[in-house]
């Protein structure tokens, strides 16, 4: 084995794009993504915060297949949002996500990288975006960007 494929085994953001596996818990919803896991991105949207924070890599929805489980997945969006997560109605597993965002590329798909199978998450850099003020065209940052409490 090279010393690069060591790498991209022991980090898979060494890898570069490539095709990984993933799903729920239970086993009911599985995905092929094709992605870069140097492009995780964690955000503080009230969504996000409330969900764990675990961390994204989102993709152009060509990059993204639900392989099994349509059955099984039921989603959430909150009212007027054009962005959605889709999650197991067995085990409640939120594996990936859907929306439109100009300022980010337009169309996309979304995985949690906690639902990625043989990624260890704490081997990834993450990226921080502003969602919880709709700073989207401040663009990520590599640390938190400072808890600010929304007004209610």
């Amino acid at each position: 084995m090279t010393q690069t494929q060591n790498d991209s085994q022991q980090n898979p953001a060494k890898a570069g794009v490539r095709t990984y596996t993933g799903g729920c818990h239970c086993g009911a919803v599985r995905y092929e993504a094709t992605v870069n896991l140097a492009d995780v991105s964690r955000c503080n949207c009230t969504f996000c915060t409330k969900f764990g924070n675990i961390g994204n890599v989102s993709m152009k929805p060509s990059a993204f297949r639900l392989i099994k489980g349509q059955e099984h997945v039921s989603r959430y969006a909150r009212e007027g949002s054009p962005n959605s997560r889709s999650f197991c109605k067995h085990c409640g597993v939120m594996c990936f996500g859907a929306g439109d965002v100009p300022e980010l590329g337009g169309e996309f798909r979304s995985v949690g990288v906690n639902t990625l199978d043989d990624v260890d998450p704490s081997l990834l850099t993450y990226q921080y975006w502003d969602g919880r003020h709709d700073n989207w065209q401040s663009g990520p940052r590599s640390s938190p960007w400072p808890f600010q409490p929304t007004v209610s």
